[in-house]
């Protein structure tokens, strides 16, 4: 079974050092050190060979997009038809990067603009994204992020870290914080700790997210320390990034299966890629795939103006069309939200089907995902009892309802309550403990 250190994969491994063994390929640092970094290695392994044309024109692209593959990953290419395979089109450059389309920028979601400190993109009012590492263990083709990833000019100092986290501590209306980067699973279990312990410190931090590729590209390095270190620091929340079925491996069940053990929210952040998995069949495989592991699709992206990604795109009326092949026809929990993350920081816009056809003061027009048009009445006598209310009319009544006002055994029995006994009035000996 793919994953399970199957003889495509002992291949590569004897290819890459003659004594490597099958815990040397579990290992995620050795397979970090064995990185295929350049096309000479690249083709050794797979036993692929491009003509020296074309190995001039992928070195230009490496020139300014470099190249980095996992051996995991690299195994997982099919390679009786590379050229149409989805996971060697995520992974090995292609001459088309150099082809900067109309409207594509270095960075379209102006992160560097919405920066108050180094690292630190504030976008939204309640939360931030803190870029804590700018190295991957692959360089996915269709990064946002290309002009970072991989140039270690980028990579935060101890000093950014720290000033990322006061900027935090300072600012009482962030309630959530997303790690993200490059990949921060990449960092050691020491500084991961280190990050997680200074912000669960900050009172006002509600929950810690998690962004990573990892489980998809090098899943050896969720171990059981990692998985241990992050218990410490609930609640945690992991993002990951499958983009197709393929992906979803042996190897990759067990480290989702470890996180989601450990009680850590898991979620999905695809995105839609021209010739790689624009197609609801393949969309639909996919969501299936990772509910059965504990994986809810979170966001399904389209693909971002970034500079090389122009072979990527898709018509937005491709994923409208892959939402109408989902909705109404499997789970809702399986369904992600279709968004366009708007250029110039406009942040993250849901697109979806129109089932709402029109309305009125007495009803609304709707369809379901049949086409069947229906109606809804609304209520011809409401008041919004809350109109005039201002939040702090309203903030303090939001808290979970007062269980512990249950009485006698009730009480005891209550895992909201804190009392172990029921005393009845003028006990001697209580009188006498309070009286002393």
């Amino acid at each position: 079974m793919e994953g399970i250190y199957n003889k495509s994969q002992q291949e590569i491994a004897k290819k890459i050092s003659s004594t490597a063994q099958k815990s040397n390929w579990k290992d995620w640092k050795w397979q970090l050190k064995h990185s295929i970094k350049d096309i000479d290695t690249f083709e050794k392994l797979l036993g692929i060979n491009f003509t020296d044309s074309v190995k001039s024109q992928l070195q230009e692209t490496l020139a300014k997009f470099p190249l980095s593959i996992t051996p995991y990953y690299l195994s997982l290419i099919d390679t009786e038809d590379y050229e149409n395979d989805p996971i060697y089109k995520q992974a090995f450059p292609s001459i088309s990067e150099l082809q900067v389309g109309d409207f594509e920028m270095s960075d379209p979601l102006d992160e560097d603009k919405d920066s108050p400190v180094p690292g630190v993109t504030h976008r939204y009012p309640d939360r931030i994204l803190f870029q804590v590492c700018t190295t991957c263990s692959m360089y996915c083709r269709h990064c946002t992020r290309k002009r970072k990833v991989g140039d270690e000019s980028f990579l935060p100092s101890k000093d950014q870290l720290s000033a990322g986290i006061e900027y935090i501590r300072k600012t009482p209306v962030i309630r959530d914080v997303l790690l993200s980067g490059g990949d921060p699973f990449l960092l050691s279990d020491d500084n991961l700790d280190w990050i997680l312990t200074e912000i669960r410190r900050i009172p006002h931090v509600e929950v810690i997210r998690i962004g990573s590729r990892i489980p998809v590209v090098l899943p050896y390095r969720v171990t059981d320390e990692l998985v241990t270190m992050f218990k410490k620091h609930h609640p945690l929340w992991v993002n990951t990034h499958f983009n197709h079925p393929r992906e979803i491996t042996e190897s990759s069940k067990e480290a989702l299966r470890k996180l989601a053990d450990a009680g850590i929210p898991l979620g999905n952040q695809s995105v839609l890629l021209a010739g790689i998995n624009d197609s609801p069949i393949i969309i639909k495989k996919l969501v299936h795939k990772l509910v059965q592991n504990r994986v809810r699709p979170y966001y399904l992206y389209q693909c971002d103006l970034s500079e090389g990604l122009k072979q990527f795109r898709t018509p937005v009326g491709k994923g409208v069309e892959i939402m109408e092949s989902l909705i109404g026809h499997t789970s809702g929990f399986a369904i992600p939200a279709y968004v366009i993350d708007a250029p110039g920081g406009g942040g993250k816009i849901r697109v979806s089907p129109n089932y709402l056809l029109s309305w009125s003061n007495d009803k609304v027009v709707l369809r379901n995902f049949e086409g069947i048009i229906t109606t809804y009445e609304e209520p011809r006598e409401y008041e919004d009892v809350f109109r005039n209310y201002t939040y702090s009319d309203i903030e303090p009544k939001l808290e979970g309802a007062e269980e512990y006002k249950a009485i006698g055994i009730e009480k005891l029995l209550s895992n909201a309550s804190d009392t172990i006994s029921l005393i009845p009035e003028n006990t001697e000996r209580i009188e006498r403990r309070e009286h002393d």
